[in-house]
């Protein structure tokens, strides 16, 4: 099932603080970037946040769930009941584009 448009809008205006948010479609589904680095996905009408160990301290006592944003990918942070919580969500995604490597350049096609 594809992501709707409706619920990607959702969550960039819960996160729109966390910096410059950005998201690109991909075969159905959303990438979302963070400050020119890809945070999460969206699948499934589903947010699946990369995991950092400094977003994990960002949950307390609240429970994490884990899970692939689709089979074979690395395990996700999946934000199911908190998707709702603005300010923890905006946390959660400034923390993880902050933790993240500089993506690599792309090589130009000569």
């Amino acid at each position: 099932m594809a992501t709707d448009h409706s619920f990607v809008d959702y969550i960039v205006d819960q996160v729109f603080l966390a910096g410059e948010i950005a998201f690109r479609k991909m075969f159905g589904e959303y990438a979302l970037y963070c400050d020119g680095k890809v945070v999460a996905l969206v699948c499934d009408n589903q947010l699946f946040v990369k995991q950092t160990e400094a977003g994990r301290s960002l949950f307390g006592d609240k429970e994490i769930s884990e899970a692939p944003a689709y089979p074979g990918a690395k395990m996700s942070f999946l934000i199911g009941d908190y998707i709702d919580d603005g300010d923890w969500l905006t946390d959660l995604i400034r923390i993880t584009a902050e933790t993240l490597p500089v993506p690599k350049p792309k090589k130009r096609k000569s």
